[in-house]
């Protein structure tokens, strides 16, 4: 393998990272992490425990006790009353801790935002999932390039275009970055009172569709500058090629008008010559 092509393979490493990093973080949703505060379930301690007690009152004209009369005892007061539910949001869904029973309680993302800001998120999704096949189609023209071994200028408009794709991807998936920043935002603000998180962060997704654009960019720089010097280095082979396929050739300049000045000869109208003898006038 030459050099240029191993400088080719050595690019699609992180072209394939951006790839990876794009579709895990448009599938998964941990682009914003956060808690909200929320009151504690009834008795979440063992039974007689310091902060429940369970008091069953009997039935006196029964004689017997009503199992379905219970007076519950909370002696926990203030903060103490309050547990830090955690949630997480994605582009397409929000996760959050059911402290009832194990696992998590998700609902839809769009469910949740403020009406008016729904297409913008569906415009982000669209941007998403558009820098994920720009991505993917950049990839495959570079896998192309590498596996093949002719070379020409046809394979460098392909370099060309592979920069042309990976800066746009990288655009895409900043300006997508942004405006799924911003309807969180609104979200958080205006969203319903069941979700709203008092504290939050961006998580790890968020992290790495951004890692994704950083990947997109330096790929496009570095893909575009030796596209330059390729095609500046094709430009000269060309020249020179053409150069030794039409060799300049130097032809002997006519001598008529020297011979014509040392016999005295002039060139008449019609293609002869006239002598220019003293006394005696001569056509040749």
């Amino acid at each position: 393998m030459d050099r240029a092509r191993r400088q080719r393979a050595l690019t699609l490493l992180p072209i394939c990272l951006a790839l990876a990093f794009s579709l895990t973080a448009v599938s998964s949703s941990y682009w914003c992490e956060g808690a909200r505060k929320v009151t504690k379930p009834l008795c979440q301690d063992q039974l007689q425990g310091m902060n429940c007690i369970h008091f069953r009152q009997s039935n006196s004209s029964y004689g017997s006790r009503d199992e379905s009369q219970v007076v519950q005892y909370i002696w926990e007061i203030g903060d103490d009353k309050f547990i830090q539910r955690r949630l997480h949001v994605g582009l397409w869904q929000s996760c959050e801790e059911n402290l009832n029973s194990t696992g998590e309680r998700c609902r839809s993302f769009q469910s949740i935002i403020p009406t008016e800001e729904k297409g913008v998120l569906w415009i982000s999704i669209g941007a998403e999932v558009l820098v994920v096949f720009l991505i993917l189609t950049s990839a495959i023209l570079l896998g192309s390039r590498v596996s093949c071994h002719s070379s020409g200028f046809n394979w460098l408009k392909v370099d060309a275009s592979v920069a042309i794709l990976m800066v746009l991807a990288g655009l895409l998936g900043m300006v997508a970055h942004m405006m799924y920043t911003t309807i969180f935002q609104i979200t958080v603000n205006l969203g319903p009172e069941d979700w709203r998180p008092q504290t939050w962060d961006y998580g790890w997704s968020y992290c790495m569709a951004w890692g994704s654009f950083a990947l997109c960019m330096a790929v496009s720089v570095t893909v575009m500058s030796r596209y330059t010097a390729a095609r500046l280095e094709w430009s000269e082979k060309q020249r020179i090629q053409k150069s030794n396929q039409h060799p300049q050739y130097d032809f002997p300049e006519p001598e008529t008008s020297q011979s014509v000045w040392e016999t005295g000869a002039a060139p008449g109208p019609a293609g002869r010559a006239f002598l220019n003898v003293p006394g005696k006038v001569s056509m040749c």
